[in-house]
């Protein structure tokens, strides 16, 4: 069967595991090959790591915009799937809807790679797990925050923690929070979940607090009602007090300095934003070789 990266929690322990141990090893299994690119949605982070990560592993990458390839307007995902499948040896995406990547999967005889979709960004998370556990320590021993909107970002980023056995705390207003069957799920991975009304309960003897953007690609209409729903749950020095001595921060960028971050706390040495976003790049390659690897 052909292997693919949709989502974190598609993964055992063992396999996340093995993706992390990739991203530092020194193959080049892309020697001669291509990769598809295809961003439905732009990228600063996303494209430039993937195409440096395809170019460290030995291989072409192809980046192609969604309006290029005009994926259900000029031609079906299916057809565009098979034929790009014919050219690369992985197909990446980075899409609107999340059961794209599902079609591509059913007809590929290539890996297909999540490089973000509206339920999940497993990319994110790899480099999120990789900069904690350099800086801090492995996450099966970590207090780890998520305060604001349960989006793709925080799924993803709670999935890890639970795979790998850790402790997650969830913080968001109403109709942005986890739910009880959303517990449920990550409960079932492994790790310890919780679910919290308030930034402060969350934060309480964390070792890092993340967060993410009020208002996401796409939901720009939305920004005003957003500002007003979020009011209150900035991650500012006072929240971070919260936090166990030491504590880190993590935000997966672009931040927008006075809403759901600080200027003081994005800035500080505490900050771990920017490592994070380099990253990216050391996620990519394990994901990448990983996908190409022969079960172990």
């Amino acid at each position: 069967m052909t292997r693919s990266l949709l989502d974190i929690c598609d993964l055992s322990a063992t396999q996340l595991r093995r993706i992390l141990e990739l991203c530092d090893t020194s193959s080049r299994p892309l020697e001669d090959r291509g990769v598809a690119l295809i961003f439905e949605k732009p990228s600063n982070r996303t494209r430039h790591s993937m195409e440096m990560a395809v170019v460290a592993l030995g291989g072409h990458p192809v980046y192609t915009r969604g309006e290029e390839i005009g994926l259900d307007v000029r031609e079906s995902v299916e057809d565009a799937t098979r034929i790009l499948a014919g050219y690369h040896c992985i197909v990446a995406a980075r899409v609107f809807d999340h059961r794209t990547l599902e079609r591509m999967v059913a007809v590929s005889d290539v890996p297909v790679l999540n490089m973000l979709s509206d339920r999940s960004h497993p990319l994110q998370a790899l480099a999120d797990v990789v900069t904690m556990e350099e800086t801090i320590g492995p996450v099966e021993a970590l207090e780890v925050a998520w305060v604001g909107d349960y989006n793709n970002v925080a799924k993803s980023l709670a999935e890890a923690v639970s795979v790998l056995g850790g402790t997650i705390r969830l913080a968001g207003p109403d109709g942005h929070r986890a739910d009880a069957g959303e517990v449920a799920r990550l409960t079932l991975l492994g790790g310890s979940v919780s679910v919290h009304t308030s930034p402060e309960e969350a934060a309480i003897g964390a070792h890092v607090v993340h967060t993410d953007t009020w208002t996401s690609m796409g939901q720009e209409a939305d920004i005003d009602r957003r500002r007003a729903v979020f009011d209150g749950w900035t991650v500012d020095s006072t929240l971070m007090s919260r936090a166990r001595p030491g504590a880190f921060f993590m935000h997966c960028m672009p931040a927008h300095r006075g809403e759901e971050v600080s200027a003081d706390v994005m800035d500080s040495p505490a900050s771990l934003v920017v490592r994070q976003g380099h990253h990216r790049l050391t996620a990519s390659r394990g994901a990448l070789r990983w996908l190409l690897e022969e079960d172990k």
